[in-house]
């Protein structure tokens, strides 16, 4: 019965946790007209809770600047991060740019 409870319990939590995305414009990348596409992907990987981080991710920007980076927090990252109870957890960054017509 106690096993069950934890085990429910654990489950409860992980699944609270939520998928998050931040989107951040870069330069004049609001302004610029295009279509868009993946410029750049990456994943930055972090010990303890978020505290120290792995290495640090570059991921490439365009040369003009112009540029939407999106950080997210997608199932794999929560599923890594659950599973190891937080002690190393990852987010997704992704580089979006636009072509120029």
């Amino acid at each position: 019965m106690k096993k069950t409870i934890v085990f429910l319990s654990i489950a409860i939590i992980v699944s609270l946790s939520s998928c998050m995305t931040t989107k951040t414009n870069v330069g004049a990348y609001r302004e610029s007209q295009g279509s868009t596409y993946t410029y750049a992907k990456g994943k930055q990987v972090w010990f303890l809770w978020n505290i120290f981080p792995l290495g640090r991710t570059k991921v490439a920007t365009p040369a003009n600047g112009s540029c939407e980076v999106i950080t997210r927090f997608n199932f794999v990252d929560c599923l890594v991060t659950g599973l190891t109870g937080g002690i190393v957890s990852m987010e997704t960054i992704k580089v979006v740019a636009k072509r120029e017509k």
